[in-house]
């Protein structure tokens, strides 16, 4: 396969996971301010701060309102990691390889995008943003579904499903370091009913709600937060989404299981360990927040390799001598 055709598949799927991700966060951030009115803008800031680029946002509009940031992470065009801007991207990769994927897929990210470039979206996102929230949701789960059930599961496919992993597992450390490092400093909200309200939206921001509750009785932020990066069945956990991500790579190489042949193979096994060897006692002993950042680049290190040996492409965060 072509690395430029690699690197297209692995990227226009990591713009759809993206996508689908801000209009979850901004879909559970709707449903939370129905049972907790007061400081409204108070709830709308964690969603920019999630990006990184609040000051970015804050160059055009001082205020976290609920029409500002949704202008802001779904339809500023200017914004790289806006919605619309993700779909954009999506749509133009996903052009240029028109022949590997198949046309269902084709067909529906040209339409997904064009509908939301359309003026009335923006109407609808203001007037009924619950509902339009949901449909970009939809959407994305059905362009997922469209590869697993048309597209032959070879090299193209694997790509794709390190792409989405890759982006997944990013997003579920981002919304839990946020989260996390604004609520747990309330000592006088601990175990209230606002807390545990507070936690749920950090659950069902990774889809989560469900099936944690199988798991685990009580919502406390230690088995919140162990469950999104530990639990190796849930598929939006980062233990999970890494597992998978080293299976796809392995399939692509054609390595076995537990060999290394390249860069990306031996600092994407070497996470992976990590994840299996490490429980959220020990993350928390030495600080949660820190442990996410750090992961956090050791993810940005992974996608690095991955560019530097299947796509030509060098990375933009140098590893660190002790990951060498």
């Amino acid at each position: 396969m072509l690395s430029r055709v690699a690197n297209s598949i692995y990227w226009m799927c990591r713009y759809i996971e993206r996508a689908e991700n801000v209009a979850r966060f901004i879909s559970v951030n709707l449903n939370l301010l129905l049972d907790m009115p007061s400081e409204k803008g108070k709830h709308w800031e964690p969603l920019v701060m999630i990006t990184g680029d609040q000051g970015r946002f804050e160059k055009n509009s001082p205020d976290y309102n609920q029409e500002a940031v949704i202008r802001f992470l779904t339809f500023d065009r200017d914004y790289s990691n806006s919605i619309l801007s993700c779909l954009s991207a999506a749509r133009e990769n996903g052009r240029s390889i028109r022949e590997i994927i198949s046309s269902e897929m084709w067909e529906h990210l040209n339409n997904f995008y064009l509908e939301l470039a359309d003026g009335s979206s923006l109407t609808m996102a203001m007037e009924d943003p619950h509902r339009f929230f949901k449909i970009i949701q939809m959407r994305s789960h059905l362009f997922t579904g469209l590869m697993d059930s048309t597209m032959s599961h070879g090299e193209a496919w694997n790509f794709a499903r390190i792409g989405m992993m890759m982006e997944r597992a990013d997003k579920t450390s981002r919304i839990l370091d946020v989260k996390y490092f604004m609520l747990l400093p309330q000592a006088d909200l601990v175990n209230t009913p606002i807390d545990n309200i507070q936690w749920t939206a950090v659950l069902k921001s990774a889809s989560a709600f469900e099936m944690y509750r199988k798991e685990h009785h009580l919502i406390t932020p230690r088995k919140v937060a162990g469950f999104l990066i530990f639990d190796s069945q849930f598929p939006r956990s980062i233990r999970h989404c890494i597992s998978k991500a080293q299976i796809c790579l392995h399939r692509i190489n054609g390595s076995p299981p537990g060999s290394a042949n390249n860069i990306a193979e031996k600092r994407l096994g070497r996470l992976k360990a990590d994840l299996e060897y490490t429980d959220i006692d020990e993350v928390v002993d030495h600080g949660l927040h820190e442990y996410l950042d750090s992961l956090q680049t050791r993810l940005n290190i992974v996608d690095g390799a991955i560019g530097t040996t299947f796509f030509n492409l060098k990375p933009l965060i140098e590893a660190s001598t002790n990951e060498q």
